[in-house]
């Protein structure tokens, strides 16, 4: 793992992200694509809900299970 810790992509906020929030916007992306938000405890709710509203949200995923390598 690198020596950077990853941050919640909240605005503002700096705190360790726990959670992958992936999504796309099927106005400009393909289905499979997926984008990527961070977020820590107190803004995964949030930053779902954001994404969801607009129909965006596709998956949420502990970060500790997204980077994980299969096998």
């Amino acid at each position: 793992m690198s020596d950077e810790t990853p941050i919640c992509s909240a605005k503002g906020c700096r705190a360790d992200a726990v959670w992958v929030l992936a999504w796309n916007n099927p106005k400009i992306h393909t289905p499979e694509r997926r984008k990527t938000w961070l977020a820590c405890e107190e803004h995964r709710e949030h930053l779902s809900q954001f994404l969801g509203v607009r129909g965006m949200l596709k998956d949420t995923v502990p970060l500790a299970d997204w980077e994980a390598p299969e096998g």
